[in-house]
């Protein structure tokens, strides 16, 4: 039941430390008697702190992974701490990339592991020695020999319905404004996280957010940031970065192409804009997948449209993802305004008429900020997700009458109506 739960996939991994320790009790309690009251009390615990757990909290550590596939990537350029005579080793500097965006996956399995922190501030030591820039290219990995793409195995769509008989199931996702996440999962929410946040995070493209805090309310902060990885995917596309930043929406990718991965006379990438500076839409047609980067005000926003076979094909070690799961418990902000200030609740009404979720992420932003302009984000990402959700009632997601509570407030309150019941019967 726990593992086949989304949402409790992205709790936060402090909760399930406990439940490891009292495995490792329970295993090493050796023949001493334990009371009857005691097992009870432990299986309670443990019941409860489960459902506020992610199960992949007590997977291994795979900083040693980490470490193996560095030192593979750097004996191929022919000695370990490969830069030689070249400080910008334009290789060297991608597996470093590569060694970091590895060690940031595995970090909540990680934080209590000595190796997996002296590699973090190794890499931090190694990218200063040998002047590499944090952003930018990693190491291609290294991918056993596939027999050639044929046909239109590089356009997604059309190899998908030539496979299955029908077109591809689409999912949304959108993060703007204080910001606020709508989720692949349809589910809303409004969050406090501060500094660099994976989005997207796959086997085909890693997307990373940074925010920052803003000079309105005292939880208020902003998207400042936002980096786009495709990744290396056989004949079809060569890995790009695209990144944009709070006075800059570049309508190129971070090496100034506008255009990557050509076949058959069509670009597998292509990046094009209706407002340069402020706007750009990235289309991956080798993977089914639109990604719009806007900046709206003083914050950047992003809206991204992808098929469900794509979105889903992460590993255990990529569980942190915005756009999947949502933002750690301890991050999420609960409020529902259900008196809202009158002038906030005109305003809004007047640019969003139907009350759903861009509706009271307006309301929020504009009696945390003050600004009246914080209105335009929940505006632009609801055109968004008009453009890229095709059946049209899936667009306004509503709130519920709790203020749009998460589903696992009413798994845990079933869960613990249902340990009760287990305990009584002993």
């Amino acid at each position: 039941f726990v593992n086949n739960s989304p949402m409790l996939r992205g709790a936060s991994v402090q909760a399930v430390l406990p439940v490891c320790l009292w495995m490792g009790m329970a295993a090493s309690a050796g023949g001493g008697r334990i009371s009857h009251t005691t097992w009870k009390q432990i299986l309670s615990i443990v019941s409860m702190l489960l459902i506020f757990s992610a199960p992949s909290a007590c997977a291994q550590c795979r900083i040693l992974r980490c470490n193996s596939d560095f030192v593979a990537a750097t004996l191929e350029m022919g000695a370990i701490g490969g830069a030689g005579k070249d400080p910008v080793n334009t290789r060297y500097c991608s597996a470093l990339r590569s060694y970091a965006l590895c060690t940031q996956r595995t970090a909540r399995a990680c934080r209590g592991d000595l190796a997996y922190h002296s590699a973090v501030q190794g890499i931090e030591d190694l990218l200063i020695q040998h002047r590499c820039p944090k952003s930018g290219p990693t190491a291609q990995p290294r991918t056993p020999p596939q027999p050639p793409i044929s046909g239109d195995g590089c356009f997604y769509e059309k190899a998908f319905q030539q496979r299955e008989g029908r077109s591809p199931e689409y999912l949304h996702c959108g993060v703007f404004g204080d910001p606020h996440i709508r989720t692949f999962l349809e589910e809303f929410q409004t969050c406090a996280v501060e500094g660099a946040w994976p989005l997207v995070d796959n086997q085909y493209m890693y997307i990373q957010a940074t925010s920052t805090a803003s000079r309105g309310g005292s939880y208020a902060t902003v998207l400042t940031k936002i980096t786009v990885i495709f990744n290396y995917w056989r004949e079809c596309a060569e890995q790009q970065v695209y990144q944009a930043e709070l006075d800059n929406v570049p309508p190129a990718f971070a090496d100034g192409s506008v255009t990557s991965g050509d076949r058959r006379g069509h670009h597998s990438l292509r990046v094009q804009t209706h407002d340069p500076g402020r706007h750009a839409e990235i289309r991956a047609s080798h993977i089914g997948t639109t990604v719009v980067v806007r900046q709206v005000g003083r914050s950047l926003s992003l809206s991204i449209s992808s098929p469900r076979a794509i979105v889903e094909s992460y590993t255990p070690e990529q569980d942190l993802q915005l756009c999947v799961w949502g933002c750690p418990f301890s991050q999420r902000l609960e409020r529902s305004y259900t008196h809202p200030a009158m002038a906030a609740h005109t305003h809004c009404s007047s640019v969003l008429p139907v009350r759903d979720v861009y509706f009271q992420a307006c309301l929020f932003d504009l009696q945390e900020t003050g600004d009246v302009n914080s209105s335009a984000s929940a505006v632009v990402a609801l055109k968004d997700a008009r453009s890229m959700i095709s059946d049209p009632e899936r667009v306004h997601l509503l709130m519920d009458g709790a203020g749009n509570q998460p589903p696992s407030l009413v798994l845990v309150l079933a869960f613990s109506v249902l340990t009760e019941s287990f305990l009584h019967s002993f």
